[in-house]
């Protein structure tokens, strides 16, 4: 048959670093056996150190992006990184809403590891409002779902209520991740799905720096693994023992917040 490999999309930023952004994506997506394509919202100079400057697509490129893949490939699940400020926000969601590339996973990128702000305070709105409703599947840390709740996190009872926000909000599947409670032994994300089943994903903390792109990880695997035809709490196990698996085999790259070993193998069932 032609055309009938999986396919996926990735709709973020780029990491000159290699180690977040849409690298990150490709790599996570080719080690899950899927092609991956990209639409890119913004090109960053960047390494592990920080975000030293950004340049934003500009919106009539981001549309002719999203056409040339509708036109050529069978994209059956997609997701979005790094959106920048509301005209690629607003791009993106006219794009989402003209086309059917399957599942949406929306990892709401907004602080790169070095502090940078890589979406505008004004986009968050935006995100929340337009993105969300579209999304099969958030994936915020606790700073993001915080900035999206208007909650403050310091609990894991309060990561569940912002998980019912978060789906109160549109979102059909939801992930808070709960890696930034440092006083813990294990990162905990507690996990509310669409037919209201909820369940936390728990993994042995790693004394390490080398956390760049994990976001991006995380959510590219489930996209992957959506796209060949896990359902939702599969592909989310299965992202989580990935993420896992390339902190806990990890590779010394850099100076700074280093990147994951991409190539690190996982059990599978």
């Amino acid at each position: 048959m032609t055309n009938d490999f999986p396919q996926v999309l990735t709709i973020a930023g780029t990491d000159s670093g290699g180690g977040a952004g849409i690298s990150a994506d490709f790599k996570t997506m080719q080690m899950r056996h899927v092609f991956a394509t990209m639409v890119v919202v913004a090109v960053t100079a960047q390494n592990t150190l920080d975000v030293q400057d950004a340049l934003p697509m500009p919106p009539k490129l981001i549309d002719e992006q999203f056409a040339s893949l509708a036109a050529d490939f069978k994209i059956r699940a997609c997701k979005t990184g790094m959106l920048a400020d509301v005209p690629r926000v607003k791009a993106v969601v006219r794009n989402l809403e003209k086309y059917n590339f399957g599942p949406l996973t929306v990892d709401p990128v907004m602080i790169a590891k070095g502090g940078a702000q890589l979406l505008s305070d004004d986009a968050i709105t935006v995100v929340r409002d337009q993105l969300l409703p579209l999304a099969d599947l958030v994936t915020p840390n606790l700073p993001e779902a915080e900035k999206l709740t208007g909650m403050t996190i310091t609990t894991e009872d309060e990561m569940v209520m912002a998980g019912k926000k978060l789906q109160s909000l549109g979102a059909k599947n939801v992930l808070v991740k709960g890696g930034h409670f440092h006083n813990v032994n294990a990162a905990n994300d507690f996990v509310l799905l669409a037919n209201g089943k909820s369940f936390w994903m728990t993994s042995p903390r790693i004394a390490t720096h080398n956390t760049h792109g994990t976001g991006d990880t995380i959510s590219a695997c489930i996209t992957a693994e959506l796209a060949k035809g896990h359902t939702m709490e599969e592909a989310l196990h299965i992202g989580k023992d990935y993420v896992e698996a390339t902190i806990r085999d990890g590779i010394n790259v850099g100076h700074g917040h280093g990147p994951l070993n991409h190539w690190a193998p996982i059990k599978e069932d």
